[in-house]
């Protein structure tokens, strides 16, 4: 059974900390800076950091991995022709690993960068999503060296998998994600909800993550770009006379999303 703990970073982001308490062994998802790392490893001593796993290679998720495999030797694991310094293992579509015990799958999810991947993993009752700047709740993340059909595709790969599935990215970007939704689907109910919800958790100091697949299918707009409403409103925006494509219309939400 692997228990999972966010540490925070910079401003907004979060390196998931993945524990196996049984064996006093941990991993962590994208650390950006080697402190907070450090820091509870310092505070939890007896304790072994055994790999750290990169989906991309920018540096708020990156900074802190040599620092970290210098202290504590641990495996480094990412994707292919991403620039992962000290990278042990090279991971592609299809690959499983072993961390903590359990069995972790490597999805390439291509358009953030040109070769991101994210990494699913069951545990009993549960699946967890480890997705980067791939999927957000209630958004996704910019393209940069991809293209929004490589972007589209790779999120409709996430929005397939199982219902139950927690989804851990990498940024606290819920509340000012949901403002863009609200602009798109203003009166979808679910939606109307979620925001009440995250402004209650905000306004006590609490973050949103992990969010859930069911949740994001309901009120995340770059998850429903086939659906009627959001298709009319980014027609709108991108002042076309007929309905768009799901592809451009997910192409016309990002670079609304852009310039929001």
């Amino acid at each position: 059974m692997i228990d999972i703990e966010a540490l925070t970073a910079f401003q907004d982001n979060y390196i998931w900390l993945l524990q196996n308490r049984e064996q006093r062994r941990c991993a962590v998802v994208d650390p950006g800076d080697a402190s907070p790392v450090l820091h509870w490893l310092s505070k939890h001593p007896g304790w072994q950091l055994c790999d750290i796993l990169i989906t991309h290679h920018h540096a708020d998720h990156i900074g802190g991995v040599e620092p970290l495999k210098a202290a504590t030797g641990a495996r480094v694991i990412g994707p292919d022709e991403e620039r992962i310094p000290v990278r042990d293992a090279t991971v592609r579509d299809g690959d499983r690993i072993e961390v903590l015990g359990s069995q972790f799958e490597t999805l390439e999810v291509p358009g953030h960068t040109r070769s991101h991947v994210a990494y699913f993993q069951t545990d009993g009752d549960a699946a967890r999503l480890f997705c980067g700047d791939t999927l957000f709740a209630a958004g996704c993340g910019r393209i940069f060296e991809g293209t929004p059909g490589q972007m589209y595709r790779s999120l409709q790969r996430l929005a397939a998998l199982p219902d139950s599935t927690f989804i851990y990215c990498a940024h606290e970007y819920t509340q000012n994600n949901l403002r863009f939704a609200e602009a798109v689907e203003p009166e979808n109910p679910a939606l109307v909800r979620r925001i009440a919800e995250v402004e209650a958790l905000r306004a006590s100091g609490q973050g949103t993550l992990p969010s859930n697949l069911t949740l994001e299918r309901q009120t995340n707009p770059f998850l429903r770009a086939e659906t009627a409403a959001v298709m009319r409103s980014a027609a709108r925006h991108a002042r076309s006379e007929s309905l768009l494509s799901a592809v451009q219309t997910f192409a016309a939400l990002r670079e609304w999303k852009d310039h929001f």
